[in-house]
């Protein structure tokens, strides 16, 4: 007689975006070498609505972010009015961190914008509404060019799917999204556009409004290489900008012997897939901790020790 599988949510970003490519990696690793498992994928909404679910016990899995949070602890930001936020957050518990990326702030060349300040009037995608990202480069803007979102310029309320084909329709001047480099779907518009990323200057990098940015949890300063989208990439030098690292959580009751094997099933399936995806090779046992700011959950503390892995005491819970 067989038995059936555990059914599992995990929520993740839209198609396009890192955390969907290494979250869906996750759940295909997991439900081919775990016959006990199955993980089904839920791409819709904002990971700020996903963490309440899973800390709540509504769903299994989702991408969070240390900056998230952080928020959270605050009850700030889109936490301000959820009262329990501080509680919540301290039902999370970390399966893996993994870098999302670095922030793409994209144009075509044929919109003559070079930086910033010039996207003044423009049509522009942050991020879904209510997301980390629409939140991050709306303080980016502000803070590298004193622009305020509704007053000089108009972000355009979309999710990850919808941004992206409207910016390759050429319905939107200035397309953000916190990735990494080569993005598949930049990567898909440069065969046939010349593109270019706008950065964050170096005068405007030290200033207090941008350190703030730089220096928030799971952030630092990044670098865009000129070049990684090949020669229709207009940038002659690489572009700085913001990285940002982010992971997988769930709550705290999840089953440890479960985690553990999980843990253990994905970073043996990575080392398998990373010479024929090239982007996977930034996922790593290390990167699990990285920028880590609660405690790893057991069976995953238990995995990535037994992979070596050297644990902050953060993570020890």
């Amino acid at each position: 007689m067989a038995f059936a599988k555990e059914l599992l949510r995990m929520s993740t970003l839209g198609p396009g975006t890192s955390p969907n490519l290494v979250m869906t990696t996750f759940a295909n690793i997991i439900n081919r070498t775990l016959p006990d498992y199955e993980i089904q994928l839920n791409a819709t909404g904002a990971a700020t609505r996903h963490v309440l679910e899973v800390a709540m016990g509504k769903s299994d899995f989702c991408m969070s972010s240390p900056a998230i949070h952080a928020l959270m602890r605050d009850q700030a930001a889109m936490y301000e009015k959820i009262k329990q936020a501080p509680e919540l957050v301290t039902k999370l518990r970390t399966v893996l961190n993994f870098p999302m990326g670095v922030y793409h702030i994209a144009v075509y060349g044929s919109s003559g914008i070079t930086s910033m300040d010039e996207i003044k009037g423009k049509r522009v995608f942050l991020g879904p509404p209510g997301g980390a990202a629409y939140a991050t480069m709306q303080r980016l803007f502000k803070a590298v060019a004193g622009l305020e979102e509704g007053t000089d310029y108009e972000a355009v309320g979309l999710g990850w799917d919808a941004a992206a084909a409207a910016f390759q329709d050429g319905n939107l001047d200035v397309y953000c999204n916190p990735t990494n480099a080569p993005s598949p779907a930049l990567t898909q518009i440069a065969v046939t556009n010349q593109i270019r990323f706008l950065g964050i200057p170096a005068d405007k990098l030290e200033t207090e409004a941008v350190q703030k940015l730089v220096g928030r949890p799971g952030f630092s300063a990044a670098t865009l290489p000129a070049g990684v989208y090949g020669d229709n990439q207009l940038n002659e030098s690489d572009v700085t900008t913001l990285g940002v690292t982010v992971g997988i959580v769930c709550n705290e009751a999840a089953d440890e012997d479960m985690i553990y094997q999980m843990t253990k099933a994905f970073y043996a399936g990575v080392e398998e897939a990373g010479e024929s995806s090239p982007w996977l090779r930034a996922i790593s046992p290390e990167t699990a901790v990285k920028d880590i700011d609660m405690p790893l959950h057991p069976g995953s503390l238990r995995a990535l020790t037994e992979l070596g892995v050297d644990i902050p005491d953060v993570a020890k819970g």
